[in-house]
């Protein structure tokens, strides 16, 4: 339980919805800035503006999945314009209070090189993987969306094997899809040969490229380079799940006409009922282990 606590969520999207109301039954109290859109759905949050902020009583603070920009701004889904956050409005927290946020930017790297406590939610292990659900039944949706195939008997090349990638991998191999799955790891492509999938080094990604129906991109760096995109077939859809800017040279691929969609959020788009009861879940968690 949070029984005593406070916590305020600045921006995000309908995933944060949810993680409000479980924090509301963890016995938080909860303020909400960013969200005037959904003020009808927040019963029990009370709603803020960043000026009315009281940092000395806030004992968290929840940030975007997508965390800060370069200039101080987060996403905010149920308000426009967006929220701009300065770095003296974080210094202003006290000592004790924890700032949580999807996933680190230079921003928040600079600002937790001062006195500012910084947990970033999607390094963990656990929320990763549990996150990683959705992401996988995400891409199967958009994958029989964007293809003109079965995802049955379909040639699948996911690329990256870490905790999600893990989990695409299993996933549309129990649909019946041919998956090649493309690592660095001598373990990593030990396990996926152990799982029956096919491993691939990036020389035999190009080859394994010229008859794939469905490209998934779970890494955070330039990787479905021009010299992969050659070798696709014009019907192939590359869905890049990384994190902003992605992993795929999206000029060249629409220079060929192949589909592309970078889609980082997926869990808020396609279960957020069931994102946002993760993210308290991992919240609720770290709090108690901390005290």
């Amino acid at each position: 339980m949070l029984t005593g606590k406070t916590a305020l969520i600045v921006g995000g999207d309908a995933r944060y919805l949810e993680l409000m109301r479980q924090l509301l039954l963890y016995d938080a109290s909860v303020y909400a800035i960013g969200f005037d859109d959904a003020e009808e759905e927040l019963t029990g949050v009370i709603s803020i503006t960043e000026q009315q902020v009281d940092h000395a009583k806030i004992d968290f603070v929840v940030l975007p999945i997508s965390g800060v920009d370069e200039e101080g701004f987060v996403d905010t889904h149920f308000r426009r314009p967006s929220i701009q956050l300065s770095e003296e409005w974080f210094t202003s927290f006290s000592d004790d209070c924890t700032i949580f946020t999807g996933i680190m930017t230079p921003y928040l790297n600079q600002l937790s090189e001062s006195s500012v406590t910084i947990t970033a939610l999607m390094s963990r292990d656990d929320l990763a993987i549990y996150n990683s659900i959705p992401t996988a039944e995400g891409a199967i949706m958009l994958g029989i969306q964007h293809t003109d195939v079965t995802l049955h008997d379909a040639n699948v090349v996911v690329l990256g094997y870490g905790r999600v990638g893990k989990t695409i991998a299993k996933s549309f191999q129990g649909l019946g899809a041919h998956v090649s799955v493309y690592a660095r790891s001598d373990a990593d492509l030990a396990r996926i040969y152990e799982t029956h999938a096919t491993p691939i080094t990036y020389d035999e990604l190009l080859t394994t490229a010229s008859t794939a129906h469905l490209m998934i991109n779970t890494i955070p760096k330039l990787v479905v380079t021009p010299e992969v995109i050659q070798k696709l077939p014009t019907s192939c859809f590359i869905l890049d799940l990384a994190s902003k800017p992605g992993g795929v040279d999206f000029r060249f691929a629409k220079k060929r006409g192949i589909e592309t969609m970078l889609a980082p959020s997926l869990p808020g788009l396609v279960a957020p009922k069931t994102a946002g009861k993760m993210l308290a879940h991992v919240i609720q968690m770290i709090i108690q282990d901390h005290e």
